[in-house]
């Protein structure tokens, strides 16, 4: 039996909140969900296509609604906090609305929660600690030692869209401290797999070689990122959710270190196409080198383990589930690439 009967999930039609949202009526059959999304362009009704109306119940609203998180919040007896302005390259266009979503709607949440004393889990982003060096040694072939990320690792975040999400763990922190709320925080490496909007790395290069359309890739591609399956952050999440010590900060990662141009090579060759068939273009400005997350508190404290430890096997896995869900993602497509010139 689960611990908590009524969750609202923010940002649950969104990528990663809608494979939680997934992954709990699968698994966790005593659960009531309320997503609350505002459904911008990441957000879609079709994410939760086919769940149970008896389970599930879709709010479109803003974060920031004081009144409505409030009347959403009194119902329930946890929040996974999912929802964000989350595009980097947006956030250099225009920071406004990622001030507006990050640090204004996780306050709103913060107090509706300690009005009702809701457990509340944030979920957050290992950009809010920066970069690391690059590794000459890591040409992208599995996991590596060195340097990596921590919970006690020190914040210094690179971009509008980072900063604000470091901007608001500080205030689920502050909160937990100052008014005794029973909030925890989940910091996660790069989410892969089904669902995740086009505009973003892996699913952009699947669908323009799909659409025949020549990949773009930033810089050298030497850049690394720490890759999770989005299935293993759900049960991540879970874990934290039933079994994380408040107050405390759990790391999400599956030792997935890759660097983009690895990536986009293994996409083209397991797609049939050249692994040279692609163009570089101008890096982006503040393009972190490298991220890598330890992940081994998470794993030794709450027992959790991810099962796509094999990267190759979640990345043939996310290309077939694009190539069997092109009536999900095509309407999109052209839309997409008249409003990013070059990829994530």
């Amino acid at each position: 039996m689960s611990k908590y009967k009524h969750i609202l999930v923010t940002g649950g039609a969104g990528f990663i909140g809608a494979n939680f949202v997934r992954y709990v009526v699968d698994e966790h059959p005593d659960v009531f969900i309320t997503v609350l999304d505002k459904l911008t362009y990441a957000g879609n009704k079709a994410n939760l296509a086919g769940l149970p109306a008896d389970r599930v119940k879709l709010v479109v609203g803003d974060i920031a609604d004081a009144p409505l998180v409030d009347t959403l919040m009194k119902d329930a007896d946890a929040v996974v906090h999912y929802a964000a302005e989350s595009h980097n390259d947006n956030s250099l266009k225009d920071p406004a609305p990622f001030i507006q979503t990050n640090l204004v709607g996780t306050f709103t949440l913060l107090e509706a929660a300690r009005k009702y004393t809701v457990r509340f889990h944030h979920v957050s982003t290992d950009e809010v600690y920066g970069d690391l060096p690059l590794r000459e040694d890591l040409p992208g072939h599995g996991e590596g030692e060195g340097e990596k990320f921590t919970p006690m690792t020190r914040y210094n975040p690179s971009s509008p869209y980072s900063s604000t999400k470091a901007g608001s763990d500080l205030l689920v922190r502050a909160w937990v401290r100052s008014f005794g709320l029973k909030a925890t925080i989940s910091n996660m490496s790069n989410n892969y797999g089904p669902y995740q909007h086009i505009e973003k790395f892996i699913p952009r290069q699947i669908t323009n070689i799909v659409s025949g359309i020549k990949p773009k890739l930033y810089g050298t591609g030497k850049n690394v990122r720490d890759w999770i399956h989005t299935y293993d952050h759900a049960t991540g999440v879970w874990a934290i959710l039933e079994k994380g010590r408040i107050g405390e900060t759990y790391l999400l990662g599956a030792n997935g270190e890759k660097d983009n141009l690895t990536v986009l090579k293994m996409i083209l060759e397991k797609m049939g196409k050249s692994p040279d068939d692609f163009d570089f273009v101008s890096d982006r400005p503040g393009h972190d080198l490298r991220y890598a997350i330890d992940a081994s508190k998470t794993r030794v404290e709450l027992g959790w383990q991810p099962k796509f430890t094999n990267f190759d096997d979640g990345l043939q896995h996310t290309i077939d589930w694009y190539l069997a869900n092109q009536d999900w993602w095509q309407s999109e497509k052209a839309a997409v690439e008249a409003r990013c010139s070059t990829n994530r």
